[in-house]
């Protein structure tokens, strides 16, 4: 995992570890199954359906929020409160539907396709907590700020004080001195203490359950009569642990992914679209990595991360560079290969035959080590297709670079 100052960063992937996502109602559905107390609140797909939602509700004032997989919904306008149902109904026909742009969406924005209808609350006071996992202590890191409401990062940058930690041996769980420390640090008054220290522990549990790589409520609010309640939530999931959690991928919105990053998971292949220009195939996750840098510091960017992983077959590859090269800003591409438990011939023999079926256009470079690096150079360059060789990873780089330039 990512160390913890960087972990609610909302990177798609840690170490070759995608991440599943999931909206803001089922996460809380998630919370209360754990016992942690949230707003009552109803999913919605239509502007009927968020009418009924608040009738169902009652109340007299509602919350009308958008449900897409990114945060700062609120500033982009996709969360206002309603007083009357008439303004129900306005509002959830302003939101429903429309390309929501916030800061994780990117310019683009995202369509607004759910709605969550929620009765409102007495907000007192705003706070944050989340649960991650810490590599370098190897321990469950309990985050909690006084700050809730704002960006996380935000805070982390300008006001890093606020952002206070305890680290949590799996093997013991959360202490009640532990979760009492971090509601105290907070802030939040003697009389509530209780609450919050039940709600810290509840979501440990819940994160551990879970296998989630990020359980993240925040706002959690202190209400008027003194309880602490889950306003919003977040959460992220490892992949690989999904096959323990089927009730969680059912919760899996496609219209919330990448189309390309769908057709990726077919065939077992790490991917996720960046905004460059030079599409990369490595094999290796920290590898992958290494290889968008050294693009980078060559003064280019890279279109995505590829990992084609150690069992990489000639569909495989074929189906890596037809991802990529629907990708319309893909210019040239480089494949970075280090043959360990993987064969450079294979890799090869599956360059060779993708780039014959998709009769690629663009400049491709290739650079491999290791087991049968001498055979795998054999066939590319036997081959009879423009591939450019290179012996180190800057050497690809640098001419991958020039390629597209």
């Amino acid at each position: 995992m990512v160390p913890v100052s960087w972990s609610f960063s909302g990177v798609g992937t840690q170490h070759g570890q995608t991440k599943m996502k999931i909206h803001e109602y089922q996460a809380k559905e998630i919370l209360r199954k754990f016992g942690v107390v949230t707003p009552r609140g109803i999913p919605c797909f239509s502007v009927d359906e968020a009418v009924a939602a608040a009738d169902q509700l009652g109340g007299s004032i509602w919350v009308v929020k958008a449900q897409i997989h990114a945060g700062g919904r609120g500033k982009g306008g996709g969360v206002k409160l309603a007083r009357s149902k008439e303004e129900v109904r306005k509002l959830a026909s302003e939101i429903l539907g429309m390309q929501l742009v916030t800061h994780q969406t990117g310019p683009e924005g995202q369509k607004v396709r759910r709605l969550l209808i929620e009765e409102g609350a007495d907000i007192r006071k705003e706070y944050y907590v989340a649960a991650l996992t810490d590599r370098a202590s190897q321990k469950v890191a309990m985050m909690a700020s006084s700050e809730g409401g704002m960006d996380i990062e935000e805070v982390a940058h300008n006001t890093p004080e606020k952002i206070i930690k305890v680290f949590v041996d799996p093997l013991v769980g959360l202490s009640d001195a532990q979760a009492l420390e971090l509601a105290r640090s907070i802030g939040v008054p003697e009389a509530s203490q209780a609450f919050a220290v039940d709600a810290f522990k509840r979501l440990y549990a819940c994160y551990m359950e879970t296998d989630a790589s990020l359980a993240e409520i925040n706002p959690l609010i202190l209400e008027g009569n003194g309880h602490i309640k889950a306003l919003d939530a977040k959460f992220n999931f490892d992949s690989n642990a999904l096959f323990r959690h089927p009730e969680i991928v059912a919760y899996r919105d496609l219209d919330e992914e990448d189309p390309a990053e769908i057709e990726a998971s077919k065939f077992d292949l790490a991917y996720i679209s960046l905004d460059g220009n030079i599409g990369c195939l490595v094999n290796g996750a920290g590898l992958a990595m290494a290889t968008m840098d050294t693009i980078k510091l060559f003064g280019a960017e890279p279109a995505n991360f590829l990992d084609v992983g150690g069992g990489a077959t000639t569909e495989k590859v074929t189906e890596a560079f037809k991802i990529m090269l629907k990708n319309p800003a893909v210019k040239g591409i480089l494949v970075n290969i280090f043959g360990g438990i993987m064969r450079c011939d294979t890799i090869a023999n599956g360059v060779v035959a993708a780039a014959r079926e998709v009769k690629l256009k663009v400049p491709l470079v290739v650079r491999m080590k290791g087991t049968n690096e001498d055979i795998g150079k054999k066939i590319l360059a036997d081959s009879g297709l423009p591939i450019i060789s290179a012996d180190t990873m800057a050497e690809a780089a640098q001419k991958i670079v020039a390629a597209v330039a």
